[in-house]
C-alpha cells in the first residue's frame, strides 16, 4: 500500500512531464506549417512609383518614342502663280474726242466760248443804276484762211444783253486806241467809241461779279 502510494506522485509527474512535451511539440508544428505564408512582393514595373523609389537618384523613366506611321496620300505642291501679266479689261468709257481750236462753220453750243463775247451796241440806263447794257453775242474762233490775217469770230445765236458797272475795269487795243496792246479807258470813253461805230463786233473778254453783272472787259487782239 505505502508502495503504490509513492508511486503515483511520481507517474503524475512524468504524465505532466510528457504532456508539456506533447503540448510544445504542437505549437512548434503549428507555428512552423499552420502560421499563413506571406505572399512575395510583387516586383514593380520598370516605370512605377515603387521603382522609381527603389531607383533613388537614377531619375524618371523616359517612354520611348513612338513612331507615327507614314501617310498614304499625295501632298499636292503648291500652285505657282503665273508669270504672265493679265490683260486689262478694255475700258467701257470712250475717250472724247479732243475739242477743236477753231470751227469751220457756225459753231454748236459746244463750241461756244463762255468767256469771250463780240460786242455790238451800247445801251445806256438810268444812271442810278450805276450800269449800261452790253448789246453782244456769244461765238467761236474760226480757223479763217491762209491768205488771212487772222482768225475770224464767228457768232451763234440771238443778240443778248448784259449788264456792265459803270466802274468797271476796261482794257482796249486798235481799232479803239492807236495801239497793238491793251490800254485801260474809262467805261464812258467806250460808250463813245461803240456809239460811233455801231456793230463792229470787235471781242472782248470778260468777267462777272458776284452781282452778276460784267467788272473786267478786256478787248482782245485781232489783225
Amino acid at each position: 500500500m505505502n508502495a503504490d502510494r509513492r508511486l503515483r506522485p511520481a507517474a503524475v509527474a512524468l504524465a505532466a512531464v510528457a504532456l508539456a512535451a506533447v503540448l510544445t511539440g504542437c505549437q512548434g508544428g503549428a507555428s512552423a506549417s499552420g502560421a499563413p505564408r506571406t505572399a512575395p512582393a510583387a516586383t514593380a514595373a520598370p516605370g512605377s512609383a515603387d521603382s522609381a523609389g527603389d531607383a533613388g537618384d537614377a531619375g524618371p523613366t523616359v517612354a520611348p518614342a513612338v513612331k507615327k506611321p507614314a501617310t498614304t496620300g499625295v501632298t499636292k505642291p503648291a500652285g505657282k502663280k503665273s508669270s504672265a501679266p493679265r490683260s486689262k479689261a478694255k475700258s467701257k468709257t470712250k475717250t472724247a474726242a479732243p475739242v477743236p481750236d477753231c470751227v469751220d462753220a457756225t459753231p454748236g453750243p459746244d463750241d461756244v466760248d463762255p468767256d469771250e463775247i463780240a460786242l455790238y451796241r451800247i445801251e445806256e440806263l438810268d444812271g442810278s443804276t450805276g450800269k449800261v447794257n452790253l448789246v453782244l453775242q456769244h461765238g467761236a474762233w474760226g480757223c479763217g484762211s491762209p491768205d488771212s490775217d487772222g482768225a475770224p469770230f464767228v457768232v451763234t445765236g440771238e443778240e443778248s444783253r448784259w449788264a456792265l458797272d459803270q466802274a468797271a475795269y476796261v482794257t482796249v487795243t486798235n481799232p479803239v486806241v492807236t495801239s497793238t496792246e491793251n490800254r485801260r479807258i474809262g467805261v464812258q470813253e467806250l460808250i463813245d467809241w461803240v456809239d460811233a461805230h455801231p456793230d463792229s463786233g470787235l471781242v472782248f473778254r470778260y468777267t462777272v461779279g458776284d452781282d452778276g453783272a460784267i467788272h473786267r472787259l478786256e478787248q482782245v487782239f485781232t489783225p
